[in-house]
């Protein structure tokens, strides 16, 4: 079955500021889950409206204040994340980070101390969405929740949703806002794999109508997550997002 491309991402180019900004607040969701809350003045009119709009953030080192300029701030280490909500009026952004053994941003999202300096890059693009989808479907590791958490609260309300999202038991608790219209698999590592479950859906499986697609998660998950929605799904390419976040290495 092969639906009109009445739907879709639309790739949108915005204006990348670098805007600094210190750690308010520290949430843990899980044991190894935590949310932090970055404000600062700078950050009054930041957007980033795409759900799965990704920005760098640069970390100074303990004790340090904020370099006066760009330059300066990129020479810090860095990583990519989504933002998983923001309020440009008031001026803060809200980022959940997987914490890992390791990782520079997991080590700083745990331990960093409240008032600890940092620096947001971009978003340099966004990917809107144009037309009205009949159904989404879903689907990530705890990399990708932030953007799940973000297409689950943009859509229209009682709009169906078939998410699936693979964790670990230390995440299983983690918070997705789901509804009545929300059909919610919650894949436990490491007997549940996200790429087997994908690999293991057929074409009756499909939701119906035009459906807008992401998966993001280890990159393994790409060629499964194209032979489900662009092959066996018939799921036209401009309404699907597919991309490795990271690499086991």
């Amino acid at each position: 079955m092969t639906t009109t491309a009445t739907v879709g991402f639309q790739t949108v180019p915005l204006e990348s500021t670098l805007r600094s900004a210190s750690l308010l607040s520290r949430t843990w969701l899980t044991p190894a889950y935590v949310r932090v809350r970055l404000s600062g003045p700078e950050l009054r009119g930041f957007t980033a409206p795409g759900a799965d709009d990704h920005v760098r953030l640069f970390l100074a080192p303990p004790g340090s204040s904020a370099p006066p300029t760009p330059e300066q701030w990129r020479e810090f280490d860095s990583r990519e994340y989504t933002p998983v909500s923001h309020d440009p009026e008031a001026g803060w952004v809200d980022f959940d980070f997987l914490v890992h053994a390791v990782g520079t941003g997991s080590e700083w999202a745990s331990n960093a101390r409240l008032g600890s300096v940092c620096a947001i890059g971009g978003p340099r693009r966004s990917n809107a969405i144009a037309g009205e989808p009949d159904a989404l479907f879903l689907a990530g590791d705890e990399t990708a929740i932030p953007a799940i958490t973000r297409f689950l609260r943009q859509r229209k309300p009682g709009l169906p949703a078939r998410v699936l999202v693979e964790v670990s038991q230390d995440n299983v608790q983690v918070p997705l806002p789901i509804d009545d219209a929300t059909d919610l698999t919650v894949l436990v590592r490491p007997g549940e794999l996200l790429t087997e479950t994908l690999a293991g859906l057929a074409a009756a499986d499909r939701p119906a109508g035009n459906v807008l697609a992401f998966v993001a998660a280890e990159s393994a998950v790409v060629p499964v997550a194209r032979g489900l929605l662009q092959n066996r799904w018939d799921i036209p390419s401009d309404a699907v997002i597919v991309k490795g976040y990271w690499r086991q290495d």
